[in-house]
């Protein structure tokens, strides 16, 4: 199975990601992939670069599908870096692969085929995304097959799909965004996303969460930087070992985000569809 990840972070983010946590978020996108199925091979495409060189065409057919990350980017601010991904998403609807994203990948899906993107009025939904409940049709919907009809989800995000494209379907919500996860149908290609980040390791939220220890403090998340701090150490904690019953319970954690095989339930259900040969559509 050939796998394309598009790595959404513009150079110097992902730098600090690497800092933060040792990969790059495309390269720890490709270790969950790598997890899910041994044999894949997982090509890294970094569109927010001047000088990437981005598959079109043929070159996009020869995947199987496309993976797309989170980023720090807007959607909505009109510049390069944005305006190569959203391009290239489009090029991924034109070639038929199928495609999913997390977060931003999301957010480029919806703008490439018609819908808006905005920055949340209620706010940055960060840390875990709480109580996400399928809708009617998400609850049969191959995506979210084995979620139960609550759950939660790592997440750190500002922006929100403000409105799907036609032939969308939301197909998961909660109190802080009305699409936490929809199938985009738009050309000849089939979109599976979600708002969250089911690739996220607490590890990995914890390195971010760290890196924003200054906005999270600015916006009242915590109350200086020590606080984060401690939160950034007990999901590290948390992370190494799963037996702290007193952290998952001071967190509010379940199995749903700790163990690995249900937190990355969506990345394997599209894995599992793709590697199957069935039909994106539902």
């Amino acid at each position: 199975m050939r796998l394309l990840i598009v790595d959404g972070y513009p150079e110097d983010a992902r730098e600090r990601h690497r800092a933060g946590f040792g990969l790059t978020p495309g390269e720890a996108y490709a270790a969950v992939v790598k997890r899910i199925v041994p044999a894949a091979a997982c090509d890294i495409a970094l569109p927010a670069d001047a000088d990437a060189q981005l598959p079109s065409g043929a070159g996009l057919v020869s995947y199987d599908a496309v993976i797309l990350t989170g980023s720090p980017l807007h959607v909505y601010h009109d510049e390069a870096p944005v305006r190569r991904q959203v391009e290239l998403m489009r090029a991924v609807y034109d070639s038929g692969v199928p495609s999913f994203g997390s977060c931003w990948g999301l957010q480029v899906a919806a703008v490439a085929a018609g819908g808006t993107v905005t920055p949340n009025p209620l706010g940055r939904e960060v840390g875990f995304a709480r109580r996400i409940t399928p809708s009617e049709v998400g609850r049969g919907h191959p995506l979210l097959a084995g979620r139960p009809g609550a759950f939660d989800a790592p997440c750190v995000h500002l922006d929100v799909v403000a409105s799907l494209p036609a032939n969308a379907i939301v197909l998961a919500s909660n109190g802080m965004a009305g699409v936490q996860a929809a199938e985009i149908r738009h050309g000849r290609g089939v979109f599976w996303g979600v708002q969250y980040h089911p690739e996220f390791s607490l590890t990995e939220l914890a390195a971010i969460m760290n890196r924003m220890a200054g906005p999270l403090t600015d916006e009242g998340f915590f109350r200086d930087p020590a606080e984060v701090a401690g939160y950034v150490g007990d999901l590290r904690a948390l992370d190494a070992d799963r037996s702290r019953r007193d952290l998952a319970w001071r967190h509010g954690l379940d199995e749903q985000v700790l163990v690995e095989a249900l937190r990355t339930l969506e990345i394997r259900n599209f894995v599992a569809r793709c590697r199957n040969g069935g039909t994106m559509r539902h």
